[in-house]
């Protein structure tokens, strides 16, 4: 797990001197991220609106003459050697994969690195809640590797290269929101991302506005099978609509047809089809400076994923309507897949410590668990430093 006790930036820097016996020429970063809306969308072509956050995966590192990838993760206290000339083919089920996956998928590619490096990682994005972690491992992976071996660095084609990483490599089929956001996110916006033409759209997010993550203290719970089942779900229901995805259908075409399906493939079907429009919507209202309607629009999400996509849980409900219940907030929702991990509330910026303190304090007394709230700022995405 993340080190909570200290700077992950500071942490791996003073962790390299000491190892190396002077300063890192380099460091490698990448961003976590938060989902204000647009859930369950993205593996139905559909749009996402999320918002890098200014916590993240850092590796202090120094290029090596060889072919060597050598890290040591600080968080767990464990170390690879990876040969990038010799990949292992079998997975070793730790954070290790991540970066292999990556020197693997670089290759597959066209951009196989050539030299390797030698460094120490560190992250503070919280792992298992929804924000994030492994695609702010792969993408500073990505970082390092393209520096050392003098690659192009494209963010949306590092993006695509981790996310193959991830579902070819480590075996998560996950979208291509996470990599994008944090390889092409942008300090002060919101990222509009079309799933399917992987067109982007940096939305300003008004300064008088505030980002807070509110982590139930619960780790998501049989999500990998509910996953699938609701996938394979929108694929009945697009086939049923004679569509390549749930993208492809609008809000009156659903509501047309809606009573032909069976209950569980419509409710389904009309939460992405709905979450679709609402996430367009949210992406206009934000840049207009409308907070008012954001607000309403995530906390229409959270309704649809709890009543008609079937993700939510006690206490992702609990910590939503105690965020809603703090004055100064617009609006809040349950964020990531579900069945555990994190919402995500807007709030007044001049009240964002207020509403983040009272709504721990509150959950806590409610549900009997202690939650990790952060006021986040929208970041950039992944970025390389020289010391």
């Amino acid at each position: 797990m993340p080190n909570e006790s200290a700077d992950p930036r500071a942490r791996v820097v003073d962790a390299f001197a000491t190892h190396f016996d002077h300063a890192p020429p380099l460091l490698a970063r990448a961003p976590g991220r938060v989902n204000l809306i647009g859930e369950h969308t993205d593996y139905n072509d559909g749009f996402v609106l999320p918002v890098a956050i200014d916590r993240a995966c850092w590796i202090a590192f120094q290029p090596r003459d060889d072919a060597l990838l050598g890290l040591e993760s600080l968080d767990t206290e464990s170390a690879a050697a990876i040969e990038l000339a010799h990949l292992p083919a079998q997975r070793e089920g730790s954070w290790v994969d991540y970066a292999v996956g990556v020197a693997w998928a670089l290759g597959e590619a066209g951009l196989a690195p050539r030299r390797g490096l030698e460094g120490m990682m560190s992250g503070d994005v919280p792992q298992g809640a929804g924000l994030s972690s492994s695609a702010a491992l792969e993408l500073a992976v990505a970082r390092a590797l393209a520096a050392t071996s003098e690659l192009p660095w494209d963010p949306a084609r590092m993006a695509l290269i981790a996310q193959r990483a991830e579902n070819a490599f480590v075996g998560v089929k996950s979208g291509i929101m996470d990599q994008m956001i944090s390889a092409s996110g942008r300090a002060g916006h919101a990222l509009l991302l079309d799933c399917r033409t992987l067109e982007t759209r940096h939305v300003p997010v008004p300064p008088g506005a505030a980002v807070v993550v509110l982590d139930t203290a619960t780790r998501r719970e049989l999500v990998t099978s509910a996953y699938n089942e609701r996938r394979a779900q929108c694929e009945r229901a697009a086939a049923f609509f004679g569509v390549k995805a749930l993208r492809d259908v609008d809000v009156a075409t659903f509501e047309a047809r809606e009573a032909e399906l069976d209950d569980v493939t419509r409710r389904r079907a009309r939460h992405v089809v709905t979450e679709n429009a609402r996430t367009l919507a949210a992406a206009d209202a934000l840049a207009r400076g409308d907070l008012a309607e954001m607000g309403r629009l995530m906390d229409a999400s959270h309704a649809s994923l709890r009543d008609d996509f079937e993700v939510s849980r006690r206490e992702l409900d609990a910590i939503v309507e105690i965020a809603r219940a703090q004055a100064g907030c617009w609006g809040a929702r349950m964020t990531g897949a579900g069945f555990g991990g994190c919402a995500v509330a807007l709030g007044e910026a001049g009240r964002a410590e207020t509403i983040a303190a009272e709504v721990a304090r509150r959950y806590e007394a409610e549900v009997g668990l202690k939650p990790a709230v952060y006021v986040c700022t929208p970041s950039d995405g992944a970025s390389l430093e020289r010391v």
